[in-house]
């Protein structure tokens, strides 16, 4: 029998096929979901920020930002056995979450700038993003099988999809 493993918030975790993983609340978050096409390891990200660099102690928790939390997700799963040279990712979240009218802040668009900071730091590890379910005005849950590949996504009011 298959484990689903929770991933929580400014999180990451890896598992080997039939295990998946599964993180909720993914709002201006985005969920990162690799695997090796291979070997059908895998492993989930859930990030909250585009940048450690900004952030005093941000190497306390690397899986809180895109750009630390992607490297150490391959990182880790490296360490299982994977290869880059044979992942490919899937992404979920940076939903705008919450309008800020005149105030002359870019806090609304921190979905927005998750999401391009992720497929930056994918581009620069070459690997593949094969598809995305990104922005709107709500929020996700994800369950990432690496087995299949499959990345189900649920919002509440919208069918599951699977992308």
């Amino acid at each position: 029998m298959s484990e689903i493993i929770k991933v929580g918030m400014a999180d990451l975790k890896t598992c080997v096929s039939p295990n998946g993983v599964t993180t909720l609340g993914l709002g201006s978050c985005v969920g990162i979901a690799i695997r090796d096409t291979s070997n059908k390891i895998g492993g989930l990200a859930h990030i909250m920020l585009p940048d450690s660099k900004a952030m005093k102690n941000a190497q306390q928790n690397l899986a809180k930002f895109a750009d630390t939390g992607v490297e150490e997700l391959v990182k880790q799963m490296e360490k299982l056995g994977a290869k880059r040279s044979r992942m490919v990712a899937k992404i979920a979240g940076g939903a705008t979450m919450f309008s800020f009218q005149g105030s002359g802040t870019n806090v609304g668009q921190v979905g927005d700038r998750n999401v391009d900071a992720v497929k930056a730091k994918l581009r620069e590890l070459k690997i593949p993003i094969l598809a995305s379910d990104t922005g709107a005005n709500y929020g996700r849950t994800v369950i990432f099988y690496p087995e299949s590949g499959d990345f189900h996504i649920r919002a509440v009011g919208k069918p599951e999809s699977i992308i």
